[in-house]
């Protein structure tokens, strides 16, 4: 079992992202760099349905402890929201339909699902959503060559953003546990519905940025067979943390008997010691594998 984490919103901070940023800025390739826009199209609706959820069940938690956590949680997910919406400005001048993506999200997860699935199922939702968007810390940053090729600045942004979460992990589950009681079978189905419709998403919406970049259905045919090797061979974005992801299933999961990240430290040291979001971003690039 992990220690865990102090959870330090950070806020006003500088990525570059209104700089050059190129087009395909994860080493010139159109679907990594297009896969990682995707998601941060998704990345503001996701964070305020999280803030949403976690909050239907904050006036019932009596731990002063994990009523601190909630507030640290809200600021964090509410910075991630900005700096996401900062770098989707950068792809609307790039003629990509951000608003138009956002509709169709916000309807789906406030007209819909907040409206008409239960309380306890849409925080089961966000706690297994968490443990996704923590794994991918490990993902991107345990191994150097993973985002060797991107821009310094998006690297940056992520390594933050997952930093954050690495730090948020467990709110939304001991939420979930220790106030709404959510039993085992629902955390199982929420985690199944999370990885089917995450990874969908994030996929349609790659493929539509795809064709809005004027690509023929050859080329996109081709970038998706290698793309999807990159995301699912045995040492793959994803299925290089299959294990990670796996563990939640278990009965007696906790996010923090999961471990942590080897070099999550490494990141803070620096930021802490530099205020610099990019310096600790290269640091903890430059202490993979």
């Amino acid at each position: 079992m992990a220690a865990p984490q102090h959870i330090v919103p950070r806020e006003r901070l500088d990525f570059g992202l209104g700089g050059d940023i190129p087009k395909y800025w994860f080493g010139g390739d159109p679907f990594k760099s297009r896969f990682f826009d995707a998601m941060s199209t998704i990345f503001p609706e996701g964070e305020r349905f999280f803030i949403a959820c976690v909050r239907d069940f904050r006036d019932q938690v009596t731990d002063p402890k994990l009523q601190e956590e909630i507030k640290h949680f809200i600021r964090q997910e509410a910075q991630h929201t900005m700096v996401h919406n900062q770098f989707n400005a950068h792809l609307r001048a790039q003629g990509i339909d951000v608003d138009r993506l956002e509709r169709i999200q916000h309807h789906i997860s406030f007209n819909l699902a907040r409206k008409y699935i239960p309380k306890n199922h849409t925080l089961a939702v966000t706690a297994a959503a968490e443990h996704m968007t923590a794994i991918m810390a490990h993902s991107f940053f345990e191994r150097k060559e993973t985002l060797e090729q991107a821009d310094p600045r998006m690297r940056a942004m992520y390594a933050w953003h997952a930093m954050e979460e690495i730090e948020h992990k467990a709110v939304a589950f001991d939420v979930m546990q220790k106030v709404a009681k959510v039993w085992y079978p629902r955390r199982v189905l929420a985690m199944l519905e999370v990885t089917l419709v995450f990874s969908i998403h994030v996929l349609l919406v790659t493929a539509h940025i795809l064709k809005v970049d004027g690509f023929s259905r050859w080329e996109r045919a081709k970038m998706w067979a290698k793309g999807l090797w990159w995301l699912y061979n045995p040492r793959g974005l994803f299925s290089s943390v299959a294990g990670h992801y796996l563990q939640y299933y278990l009965p007696f999961f906790h996010p923090w008997k999961a471990g942590q990240l080897h070099s999550y430290q490494v990141w803070v040291d620096t930021f802490e010691r530099t205020g610099d979001p990019l310096a600790a971003g290269d640091a903890l690039h430059a202490h993979g594998h």
